[in-house]
């Protein structure tokens, strides 16, 4: 990947609003467990961070998506992790098939106002029985007459509280469990839709996460996103760009986890000596940066590919099982060289560990990438890729 003065141009941009527009209300946020997503989004949307990578036609700034990694690198910065995750549902989440497949009446309907942050958007897939088991998905939208009548559930949904709109994944005919599936645009405030409860989660306190419950809920039949029974493709094609943007906020969470443990570790003095200066520790934050550097190296690998319209199934599914595998690692590992303050609540290493540690959960458990992986391998017929090639 060439990066351009334009990429460091959006880089200081992004980095500069970090600072001044996120981390200064960081703490306040956490405590609350939520952040003024219509407010900052406004001012996101505004800068045009909220549609780099998405048409111009439609507000977008239409640049490639390696200008979506440096957003995501950057976003991977804030001191509020939650706040992160919330900017990438509505960027690399919930709108990339909207964007790809929506009709233009709905995506001036829905993706422009996500663009221009007038509206939040949420992602509405996962459900208590079907995390990463996408394909056992039990929402249900029937057909009745030019509308769906939607029923179910859906969990763990960040933006669930505040968003405006869902990008429903529901089943749309009795077929096959790769072929009934459709994406639906459903507006949050459509009789029938309940945001049951805000949940309490492990980190990433400052964004909104919700249970929903779908009761008739009658939606539009133009809600639909692109075909009747592509949803499945659809929201695999949609995964591509959210693991994407895990692994890009991930390296700079972790990158960050070092570059204090070790500001930390040069202060700390124990048996008369910096503990910087003990091998064990320098050797260790050393193995950490290198493994940081490889994931931020297939990253970019996965990104420059899929730029050039290559199938990034394989590579996006390494780097975010990377990304997950060093999210259970290096925070763990640096939290240890902090001793007691650590452990403290407050002490940033603790939020990092707590905000990473769904990296390795949400958009495909590490345990799923692995799958993934093994299949692209070839692995699954017993047959590797050199094999393969061979035939």
């Amino acid at each position: 990947m060439i990066f351009t003065q334009e990429h460091e141009e959006l880089r200081r941009s992004l980095r500069k609003f970090v600072q001044t527009e996120i981390d200064p209300h960081a703490d306040a946020w956490e405590e609350a467990g939520i952040f003024p997503a219509h407010d900052l989004f406004k001012k996101a949307g505004a800068a045009g961070f909220l549609g780099i990578s998405k048409p111009e036609a439609y507000g977008g700034l239409g640049l490639d998506y390696s200008y979506s990694m440096i957003a995501a690198e950057e976003w991977g910065r804030a001191l509020a992790g939650g706040v992160a995750t919330a900017l990438g549902v509505q960027t690399d989440m919930a709108t990339p098939a909207l964007a790809k497949h929506g009709s233009d009446e709905l995506r001036r309907e829905f993706l422009t106002p996500a663009i221009a942050g007038e509206q939040v958007a949420c992602i509405g897939v996962s459900e208590e029985g079907a995390g990463s088991d996408v394909a056992s998905i039990r929402t249900r939208a029937v057909r009745d007459g030019d509308d769906y009548v939607i029923t179910g559930s859906k969990m763990w949904i960040t933006n669930g509280v505040q968003a405006d709109w869902m990008c429903l994944l529901a089943n749309t005919s009795d077929g096959q469990p790769h072929r009934n599936k459709s994406l639906i645009c459903v507006p949050m405030k459509t009789r029938g839709v309940q945001v049951a409860r805000k949940l309490k989660k492990l980190g990433l306190h400052a964004s909104d996460t919700a249970q929903i419950f779908f009761d008739q809920v009658r939606v539009p039949v133009r809600h639909r996103i692109g075909e009747e029974g592509r949803g499945f493709t659809y929201q695999m094609e949609q995964f591509q760009e959210e693991r994407l943007y895990a692994a890009a906020k991930a390296t700079t969470m972790l990158e960050t986890a070092i570059a204090i443990t070790i500001d930390y570790v040069r202060e700390r003095k124990a048996f008369g000596s910096a503990l910087i200066d003990m091998q064990t520790i320098q050797h260790k934050l050393a193995a950490m940066h290198s493994e940081v550097e490889a994931l931020r190296a297939i990253s970019w690998n996965a990104a420059d590919l899929y730029v050039r319209g290559g199938d990034v199934t394989e590579k996006a599914s390494i780097a975010k099982y990377l990304a997950g595998k060093l999210a259970l690692e290096i925070p763990t590992a640096c939290l240890q060289f902090w001793g007691g303050q650590g452990y403290m609540w407050e002490s940033r290493i603790s939020r990092i560990m707590r905000d990473i540690r769904l990296t390795a959960i949400g958009g495909g458990a590490n345990e799923i990438m692995l799958q993934v992986i093994a299949k692209q391998m070839g692995l699954s017929s017993g047959k590797g890729r050199k094999a393969q090639a061979a035939q």
